[in-house]
């Protein structure tokens, strides 16, 4: 119980901060740490990842979110959660948990590439982004929200380096923005999920309660850290827990 208030609150602050990855905690920590099996674990990582990511989303909202992209990503995403959820069914468990760490790596390395605003960028307006951007947004909507559904993440991983690199959002809009489109996503994906599905109330609350906490405070202070400083220590914890996610399935 006092590893998962631990890591419940761990989680918090990283959404708080980055807007989104706390699920690469939370799925881990639920199967290796407090010994759920992944269909127990996905539903759980969603539900609590929801909940803190919408608290961590109210202090942001001032900074401006990007509507537009958050409707055409959030919209894209709910059909592929389900499908998602259908295939991860199918698949191993032990195989779940190690393609879960190499789409780690995959965002980790990607995090560490300075986001550049490009022609066409969707920062630049809402009728730009919906004119512009509208089939990458679907693209990145389609793909998050099937890894939600398999993978039981919210996506934020996937969508912070989604926003800034493929449709050219500056940091501090896509936090925000990601944060909300995880809220879309992590419901979807609960309720592909829901069927048959009995709550640990004991361990989601543990997690819960202090993400909810630890997401809110993180976030009033993310404003003062830059950029490139939040990109890089993302990026190192996810090698990090990529490392561990990987150990954790080769020894099992």
């Amino acid at each position: 119980m006092i590893s998962a208030l631990v890591l419940g609150l761990a989680v918090g602050v990283i959404l708080g901060v980055v807007g989104g990855g706390g699920s690469i905690i939370a799925v881990p920590a639920l199967v290796y740490g407090a010994g759920m099996n992944p269909a127990q674990a996905i539903p759980t990582s969603l539900l609590v990842v929801g909940l803190s990511s919408l608290a961590a989303l109210l202090p942001r909202v001032r900074d401006g979110l990007n509507w537009p992209v958050i409707a055409v990503v959030g919209a894209a995403g709910i059909p592929a959660a389900w499908g998602g959820a259908v295939v991860g069914r199918l698949l191993d468990p032990g195989l779940l948990m190690l393609l879960f760490a190499v789409i780690m790596v995959g965002a980790g390395i990607r995090m560490l590439s300075a986001p550049r605003e490009t022609e066409g960028s969707c920062s630049t307006g809402p009728s730009r982004a919906i004119r512009s951007c509208v089939q990458k947004a679907v693209g990145v909507g389609l793909l998050v929200g099937f890894l939600t559904g398999l993978l039981g993440v919210g996506g934020g991983f996937l969508i912070t380096p989604a926003l800034t690199i493929f449709l050219g959002l500056r940091m501090k809009q896509a936090v925000g923005t990601s944060l909300a489109i995880i809220v879309v996503n992590s419901a979807a994906g609960f309720g592909a999920h829901a069927a048959g599905f009995t709550i640990d109330w004991p361990i989601t609350l543990a997690f819960a309660v202090p993400a909810i906490v630890g997401s809110v405070i993180a976030a009033r202070f993310a404003r003062r850290l830059k950029d490139t400083h939040v990109r890089v220590s993302f990026a190192v914890l996810i090698f990090a827990v990529a490392a561990w996610v990987t150990a954790g399935a080769v020894t099992a």
